[in-house]
């Protein structure tokens, strides 16, 4: 996630709750993705969480964006 998006993201989450929770699943996940990236070695069951946990990543940051696009929406 690009510092602007991030920047925009942390503006908005005192007052909206679904963007807070998003946020908040969005660096579980992207933390989980360091520790599997932090291996040497993966198993295969590890190498398709990894994938599993890319995904959910990747979705939360479209469900991010989508939300401040009403926000820049409404702006205009």
């Amino acid at each position: 996630m690009e510092r602007r998006e991030e920047e925009l993201i942390r503006q908005h989450l005192s007052h909206d709750s679904e963007l807070r929770s998003l946020f908040e699943e969005h660096e579980s996940l992207k933390q989980k993705l360091q520790e599997f990236r932090s291996k040497h070695y993966l198993t295969n069951e590890e190498e398709i969480e990894e994938k599993r946990i890319q995904k959910l990543k990747l979705a939360s940051k479209d469900r991010m964006m989508a939300i401040l696009g009403r926000y820049q929406s409404a702006t205009r």
